[in-house]
């Protein structure tokens, strides 16, 4: 990984307001992690054993915290949270002035696009994994989500 795409992943990282990140790959391991009483990030980079070359980083500034959600609680009764694939920002629509892909109310097929998050400047089309009804929206536009977080709620 060259510098500037890990100073990419790490400015990325503290935009999401996350406490500690793991990534591994076949050329390296890192594990990024802050505490969230400071603003700096600590980085450990460490080659894999058969990497060519070690990774090194800076410490890098990181934005305020995000407010907990409800969206990680349990939801109850007949519904299935649609979760998140990725770490990313959630957004509802394709771009500011576009309608939402979805509302709740709205009856979605299997495969169709209810939102979108976008994850180191690539926007990722995220569809529904049933189909139903759309009972509840559990996260607000624009807003950081993380793996496997809840983003809405299916009948």
């Amino acid at each position: 990984m060259k510098a500037k795409e890990l100073q990419e992943l790490l400015d990325f990282i503290a935009k999401s307001g996350l406490n500690k990140v793991n990534i591994e790959t076949e050329e390296f391991k890192i594990s990024v992690q802050r505490d969230p009483n400071t603003k700096h990030v600590t980085t450990m980079a460490a080659p894999v054993a058969h990497a060519p070359a070690p990774v090194a980083a800076a410490p890098a500034p990181v934005a305020a915290p995000a407010a907990p959600t409800a969206a990680s609680e349990a939801p109850a009764g007949n519904y299935k949270p649609l979760k998140a694939p990725m770490i990313g920002t959630f957004y509802r629509s394709s771009g500011p002035e576009a309608p939402a892909f979805v509302q709740v109310g709205d009856m979605v097929e299997k495969g169709q696009v209810i939102c979108i998050i976008e994850a180191m400047k690539l926007f990722n089309e995220i569809e529904a994994e049933e189909s139903g009804r759309i009972v509840k929206a559990l996260v607000d536009n624009a807003t950081p989500v993380e793996y496997d977080q809840p983003l809405f709620l299916i009948e």
